[in-house]
């Protein structure tokens, strides 16, 4: 099973709504397999890195709210100098860092723009 990214606004009713990816690409949606919750994004490394959003990804969703987009986009540029480093501890290459990591960063600049969040689940 995959992770995959997606981007929400809030509907009237207080019911989120996703968005559609402008490419209609199902690549652009990808995050991740499901064990680089913990192997990844979750990871200890990625701890280390004193990330406060992408840990929430071992054991759960991360829905990061509107409010918060900038701060994640933060966090994002934050780790991104290390992905040489998470892909050695992490056994993923860095490759594929690179492509899921950039379709969780675009997912969330596109909900900034909508004045929307993002979740990774």
């Amino acid at each position: 099973m995959s992770l995959n990214v997606d981007t929400y606004v809030y509907k009237a009713n207080g019911e989120w709504d996703l968005l559609e990816d402008p490419d209609d690409d199902y690549s652009r949606t990808m995050a991740g397999f499901e064990n680089t919750r913990s192997k990844l994004w979750g990871s200890e490394a990625v701890r280390a890195l004193g990330t406060r959003f992408f840990p929430r990804l071992d054991g759960g969703n991360l829905q990061v709210e509107p409010g918060e987009i900038d701060d994640f986009l933060t966090e994002c540029e934050a780790i991104r100098p290390h992905f040489d480093h998470l892909a050695e501890v992490s056994g993923y290459g860095t490759e594929y860092i690179t492509r899921c990591f950039n379709n969780i960063v675009a997912a969330s600049v596109r909900a900034k723009a909508e004045g929307g969040g993002v979740i990774v689940w």
